[in-house]
């Protein structure tokens, strides 16, 4: 009578409940799985868990349950860890990426007189779970990224940037190391606008964007300034690697044109080039360095690149 109405209770849950020997056989399960795993109680019963569900991680679901007889003690596996351990349908009337239900499974150890003859196996449905965190965790990052990045031309924004340039200073400070800075102005741009337009001027710093990105290696950290100002910083560079990534970057759009509504804009940038000197206490001191020397190449003709005089000194002495 007990029993009975222990596995009606059990079939009303909405929780999975398997139950297995110690040799990993399916002794019983609820109506949940037989619904969700679209088999029978006679089909099952009596057979191993893994021709049964032969998805199962076996080397893993072994140890995990193995554990559980030898210590006597539950233990837990969330959706965060594995997404599912029982490829089970689901019936979340929502979207999801997924054809299985998400699972937070929990392994009870069953005891008959001290030791342990059973193992209960609980399944948790956590796909609507999954999905929410799923689509918050990605908000978030999107949000988390909005604040990083410039919605027009996807270089990072000059609050991000400057930041970097923060860190890479005082890395550089506190270990000795090569740093140098990059600022670059598209000429004459105000020209440009008045006769593309706004949209065709907006056109031109997406292009310019990605072609300055392109050249770059992997941990260059490239940002837009402000307006049509570009900035990159470049960590354990030298004066001479960092002269010739400017000019490789004033050379390679000088050569391109942008294409906007059938029409072909030519541009050519200014760009003044600095490296960390002994005497800059802040990473405001190599912005300023830079700066100037990106006036410079603006006042000697437009389209060239300039080192900031400290920088100009030390390349005299060197040569």
């Amino acid at each position: 009578m007990l029993d009975t109405l222990c596995i009606n209770i059990s079939n009303r849950l909405n929780t999975g409940i398997l139950i297995l020997d110690n040799d990993f056989n399916i002794i019983m399960w609820n109506r949940f799985l037989e619904v969700h795993a679209n088999k029978k109680d006679n089909q099952v019963t009596g057979k191993s868990v893994f021709t049964v569900f032969p998805e199962l991680p076996q080397k893993w679901f072994e140890r995990k349950l193995s554990s559980v007889i030898q210590l006597k003690t539950q233990s837990f596996c969330g959706w965060e860890q594995r997404h599912h351990l029982f490829e089970l349908s689901h019936s979340r009337p929502i979207t999801t990426d997924s054809h299985f239900m998400a699972q937070n499974c929990t392994f009870l150890p069953v005891e008959v007189e001290g030791e342990v003859e059973r193992i209960c196996i609980l399944i948790e449905d956590v796909t609507d779970v999954c999905h929410y965190q799923t689509q918050l965790n990605k908000a978030l990052h999107e949000l988390a990224l909005s604040n990083r990045i410039d919605g027009l031309t996807q270089a990072f924004n000059r609050r991000h940037w400057e930041e970097c340039l923060a860190k890479e200073f005082s890395r550089a400070r506190r270990h000795n190391h090569e740093l140098a800075l990059v600022m670059l102005d598209l000429d004459q741009f105000k020209l440009l606008n008045d006769n593309f337009g706004h949209q065709g001027g907006d056109k031109v710093l997406v292009d310019t964007a990605k072609s300055i990105n392109d050249l770059l290696r992997l941990g260059d950290i490239f940002g837009r300034y402000g307006g049509e100002e570009f900035a990159v910083i470049l960590p354990s560079t030298d004066l001479v690697g960092a002269e010739e990534v400017a000019e490789r970057i004033r050379q390679t759009i000088a050569k391109s044109t942008v294409d906007y509504q059938g029409r072909s804009i030519s541009v050519t940038v200014s760009i003044g080039v600095a490296i960390i000197d002994e005497q800059d206490s802040r990473y405001e001191d190599l912005i300023r360095n830079a700066d100037l020397a990106l006036y410079r190449a603006k006042a000697m003709g437009r389209n060239r690149v300039c080192l900031a005089e400290e920088t100009l000194d030390k390349k005299t002495i060197v040569a």
